[in-house]
C-alpha cells in the first residue's frame, strides 16, 4: 500500500527535527523541561527558499511525489524539478546551470559531477533499475522476445549510448548475443517510451519502472537474461548550492525508509 502524502510529509519534517528531538529528556523539573523545549524549538529554524532538483527522467513520478511531501512538511519551501536524461543534466550543471541536488541513473554520470568537483561529499546510492522490452498493445510486429526486437526491419527505439539507459541496452544486447539495429536513439528513457505509446515504434527498451507507469499503454516483454544490467541510482548535493540545508533534508527524505518505499512501490530495486 502506498504511503499517504501526510505520512511522507510527517517523515520529511521528522528528519529535520530528529536530532533535536533526540536530545530532549524527561528528566528535570517542569520549568527546566519547558526551557529545554523552548530552546529546542528555536534551535531548528524552519526551512525556506527554493530547492532545485535535477533528476533522471525515470524518476519523474517518484520524485514528484516526494517533492510534494517535502513542500507539505515545509510550507516555506518550493521544490523546482528538472527531469531529463542524466547525461544532459550533468552537462547543464557543469556548464553553470543552478542546481541544489542531482540524482543520476548510473554511477558513470554521477562520476562526472564528482570529477568536476561539483558533488558535495560522497554521492549516495538510493535505488536500482533494469531494462525491459515494451511494445504497443496491438503488437503490430508480433514481437515475442528480445531477439525478435533485434531483427532487421523491426522499428526498435533505444536510448543513445551516452545516457545510462542506452549503455544498459547495449550491455544487455551483448549479454544476449544480439546486435541491435535501432531506428532511433533517444536522450531519455521517457522519449523512448513516447515513441512506443504513440505507435511510432514497434518496440522500445525502457526501465521496468517506466513500463509499469505506462500501465495498459504498452505490453511488457521480459528480456529473459539471467544477469541483466543493473543501473545504480545515486544522489548528491551540488557543491556550489546556496541551499545546502534544503538539499540535505531532501536527500534524507529520499534515502529514509519511507522514501525508499515510494521508490520500491514504483518498481525500483533496493540500492
Amino acid at each position: 500500500m502506498k504511503l499517504s502524502l501526510a505520512s511522507l510529509a510527517a517523515l520529511a519534517s521528522c528528519l529535520l527535527l530528529g536530532a533535536t528531538l533526540a536530545s530532549c529528556s524527561s528528566a528535570g523539573d517542569t520549568a527546566s523541561a519547558s526551557q529545554e523545549s523552548s530552546a529546542a524549538g528555536s534551535a531548528v529554524p524552519e526551512l525556506s527558499g527554493t530547492l532545485t532538483v535535477f533528476a533522471a527522467a525515470s524518476l519523474k513520478s517518484t520524485f514528484t511525489e516526494l517533492a510534494t511531501a517535502f513542500e507539505t512538511a515545509h510550507p516555506q519551501v518550493k521544490v523546482s524539478l528538472n527531469f531529463d536524461g542524466s547525461a544532459t543534466l550533468v552537462t547543464q550543471i557543469t556548464q553553470g546551470a543552478p542546481a541544489d541536488v542531482f540524482a543520476s541513473a548510473d554511477t558513470a554520470t554521477m562520476a562526472k559531477l564528482s570529477e568536476a568537483k561539483l558533488a558535495a561529499g560522497t554521492p549516495v546510492d538510493f535505488a536500482s533499475n533494469v531494462l525491459t522490452l515494451v511494445v504497443p498493445p496491438s503488437n503490430p510486429a508480433n514481437i515475442a522476445s528480445f531477439a525478435d526486437a533485434a531483427k532487421t526491419g523491426t522499428k526498435l527505439v533505444i536510448c543513445a549510448p551516452k545516457v545510462p539507459c542506452g549503455a544498459a541496452a547495449q550491455s544487455d544486447a551483448t549479454a544476449a548475443g544480439l546486435s541491435l539495429q535501432p531506428v532511433s536513439e533517444e536522450l531519455s528513457v521517457t522519449s523512448v517510451l513516447g515513441k512506443v505509446t504513440s505507435g511510432e515504434a514497434d518496440a522500445g527498451l525502457v526501465y521496468v519502472t517506466d513500463a509499469r507507469a505506462a500501465q495498459d499503454k504498452v505490453t511488457t516483454i521480459p528480456l529473459g537474461l539471467a544477469s541483466p544490467t543493473v543501473n545504480e541510482y545515486l544522489i548528491a548535493a551540488v557543491s556550489n548550492s546556496a541551499h545546502a540545508d534544503l538539499a540535505a533534508a531532501f536527500i534524507a527524505l529520499v534515502t529514509a525508509p519511507e522514501g525508499q518505499k515510494v521508490l520500491q512501490d514504483a518498481g525500483f530495486g533496493a540500492p
